[in-house]
């Protein structure tokens, strides 16, 4: 798509300064911007680069005063919002996956499959699993016996969804997701001898993903040791993230790259946990209940409260304890003054 910047600026309900009639064919960074490119500018981190620009259009604040050398500045209240309904626009159409079943696919007994459903070169699918209208499944996936899929759902490539398993309407899994494999679960034995055997526990729940859930790349979903592991409606969750066995996360919450989750913790709707969180088993985390970057959790978290560290705290006070150090040094430099003073006068 070539928007002009007037027609960018009213599609936006922004206010434009500057030539009208500049186009622009794609969104960039300030820094990576060309002639041609729309960017943003939100944080004042980045007047470097807002001074440096060569797009052609640079979002900003409606309150953002200073100079930029883009021919054409539109002022809206969100630039980093606004700059996010743009993508839309310029983005390249997703590939069309047209209704059919591609001839290498391997369709089990008793397989429902919806109305326009595509399945693509290599997928297997087991018996009884059910396929809403409209879903989407991409090349090599694996579903497993009786797997159930609501309308609308997108399988990427080379995604397992293991038997009984459960997802909702518009699911959405992106490559290398697993979904029900076995949760962590054994009993070490020690015979009279002292020969240690390691039992495995058998882990006969399942893994129930609620509507409008998107797992990211090569994220993991184990199946419950009972009952259900359940990740509850418009919960978004990034790549490279474990959740292990039981856990439920309710409606509307994160969990971003690399965190892990261990069984049995329940996490509430509207939370967060960060990049590379560690989570121990058992816990609770309330509502709206966030756990900061590289924290490592082993107690519950109250509805509301923001923890982080190792182990995590309340981010009160986790800032309160970096200026420990900074109060140490002070008071050794207080110390060091007075013992001087001290020796002065005895001499």
């Amino acid at each position: 798509m070539i928007l002009t910047a007037i027609e960018l600026a009213e599609r936006l309900g922004g206010t434009l300064t500057g030539d009208g009639s500049v186009e622009v064919r794609a969104l960039e960074s300030l820094f990576a911007a060309r002639p041609g490119d729309a960017a943003f500018f939100k944080d004042a981190k980045y007047a470097a680069q807002l001074a440096a620009t060569k797009a052609s259009v640079v979002l900003v604040s409606e309150t953002w005063q200073g100079t930029c050398p883009a021919p054409a500045v539109i002022r809206v209240p969100d630039p980093d919002g606004a700059f996010a309904r743009a993508a839309v626009w310029f983005a390249p159409s997703p590939p069309e996956r047209a209704p059919g079943i591609h001839p290498t696919a391997l369709i089990g007994r008793d397989v429902h499959l919806g109305a326009s459903v595509h399945v693509g070169p290599y997928t297997v699918i087991e018996d009884g699993c059910v396929i809403g209208d409209g879903c989407v499944i991409e090349a090599q996936v694996f579903l497993g016996r009786q797997v159930s899929m609501g309308e609308g759902c997108h399988i990427y490539p080379q995604v397992t969804v293991r038997e009984g398993c459960i997802l909702g309407c518009r699911v959405v899994l992106h490559s290398g997701v697993r979904i029900g494999g076995d949760g962590y679960g054994y009993t070490p034995k020690v015979a009279a001898d002292g020969t240690v055997t390691i039992d495995k526990i058998p882990q006969l729940g399942i893994v129930e993903l609620g509507d409008d859930v998107e797992v990211g790349c090569n994220a993991t979903i184990d199946r419950a040791r009972f009952g259900r592991t359940r990740i509850g409606n418009s919960t978004k969750i990034d790549n490279l993230v474990q959740i292990g066995h039981n856990v439920q996360v309710g409606s509307c919450s994160g969990i971003i790259a690399q965190a892990g989750v261990a069984g049995s913790t329940r996490i509430g709707s509207g939370c967060l946990i960060w990049a590379q969180a560690g989570i121990s088993g058992h816990l609770e985390i309330g509502d709206r209940g966030q756990v900061g970057p590289k924290s490592g959790l082993a107690k519950d978290v109250p509805a509301g409260e923001y923890v982080l560290g190792l182990p995590a705290i309340p981010r009160r006070e986790f800032a309160a304890s970096l200026l420990v150090p900074r109060q140490i040094e002070k008071l050794k430099r207080q110390l060091a003054e007075i013992q001087a003073e001290l020796a002065a006068l005895k001499s």
